[in-house]
């Protein structure tokens, strides 16, 4: 039984959009599946690798929202978060988060010329993934559940953290470690976040690590949804390159960047709940009272209004939008899997989905209580 039925009207699809997502979920239907995606996602490389290429050689996901000089499409996040709900539904495991959400918007806000020449060329034809390495969570980061600007998440000229310092050619080296990095066992490029300049001059920028970096220990960590791959990152004297060229706005980008991911992965989080409120209504048995009918009722128009709101985010995304449609769609997708999960104990994937995004991205409250914050809105569900 499709729900989408019961969700409140969004905007309509493009035809684009429509064709979009229409040849993703059937090239996601060949074989993702959650036995499918676990299995997958375990494995060395963390995902679908075959997948991965198809989906970006029939689609240009990779490059879907890279500009066309790059060999990107130039499409904007209204047409990524259709995809994004797609492969949310199918908890496919794929280097969409790491590389397209989270990494290339970086690379095109800060790279120079020549960095975004190279690299974004190599990401826009999928022979380039690549890792946001941050040593204290990717949310406070991004600027989603509290203000970035404090340095204290990654070293603040401290001890701990990751710290960046001046080598005797001029070059960069790094030292210290970044736990949960997403896709950070096989990423080919790690994007880190560093501080320099001591306590007194303290500031965080960003340098480019190769994969093949002497120095550089990837460790994958064990993770409650393996669909979410991460790894322990370590430098130990590793030669780094900055991103772009001194002074630039890091903490700005990254906000902005968090801003727009938050839609991204609403909209993730709004496809793996329809998925999961899909399974808990084609379990539905016709003797059950009409209570658990009106509570699955309930559900569908939980998950439809988050969806609404998700693409409303899209539409706008250097708005708060995309936070507060974050912070309903964490809230629908838990919702909906602990109910699938009561009806059918292989229904856990999509409860592990909802948990994890919980730990990475939330809570929830917190998601809100930052967006009121910044837009100056105070009330009960900011306290």
């Amino acid at each position: 039984m499709d729900t989408s039925q019961f969700a409140p009207p969004t905007e309509p699809l493009t035809e684009e959009r429509q064709e979009i997502r229409r040849t993703l979920r059937e090239l996601l239907g060949e074989r993702a599946g959650a036995r499918e995606d676990h299995a997958a996602a375990t494995a060395p490389e963390g995902g679908d690798t075959t997948l991965w290429t198809r989906l970006s050689g029939t689609l240009g996901l990779a490059g879907l929202t890279l500009p066309e000089e790059y060999g990107g499409a130039g499409r904007g996040p209204a047409e990524l978060a259709p995809v994004c709900e797609e492969t949310g539904r199918a908890l496919a495991p794929s280097p969409l988060l790491a590389t397209t959400v989270l990494a290339a918007p970086l690379l095109t806000a800060l790279g120079t010329p020549a960095q975004r020449a190279e690299l974004l060329t190599r990401v826009a034809d999928s022979t380039l993934t690549c890792a946001l390495a941050v040593p204290s969570g990717t949310a406070l980061a991004l600027g989603l559940t509290g203000d970035n600007a404090d340095g204290d998440w990654s070293g603040g000229g401290r001890a701990g953290g990751i710290q960046a310092a001046r080598a005797t050619d001029g070059g960069w080296r790094l030292y210290g470690e970044a736990a949960q990095v997403l896709d950070g066992h096989t990423a080919g490029l790690l994007l880190v976040a560093a501080h320099t300049g001591g306590f007194a001059r303290s500031r965080t920028l960003l340098f480019l690590v190769p994969a093949d970096a002497p120095g550089l220990v990837r460790t994958r960590q064990p993770a409650l949804d393996p669909t979410r791959p991460r790894a322990t990152v370590q430098f130990r004297d590793t030669g780094a390159e900055l991103l772009g060229e001194e002074p630039a706005d890091v903490l700005g980008a990254l906000a902005a960047t968090g801003r727009a991911a938050a839609a991204m992965l609403a909209a993730e989080a709004v496809g793996a709940a329809a998925a999961a409120l899909d399974h808990a209504v084609g379990r539905v048995r016709s003797r059950e009272r009409s209570a658990a009918r009106h509570r699955l009722a309930d559900l569908c128009v939980q998950v439809g209004t988050a969806r609404s709101l998700t693409y409303c985010a899209a539409r706008a995304p250097g708005s708060e939008g995309g936070p507060l449609a974050l912070a309903h769609a964490l809230e629908a997708l838990r919702a909906a899997a602990e109910e699938a999960l009561v009806r059918d104990e292989e229904a856990h994937p999509y409860f592990e989905r909802a948990a994890s995004d919980e730990l990475l991205f939330g809570p929830a409250r917190r998601l809100r209580a930052r967006a009121a914050e910044r837009t100056g809105l105070l009330g009960e569900e900011a306290a």
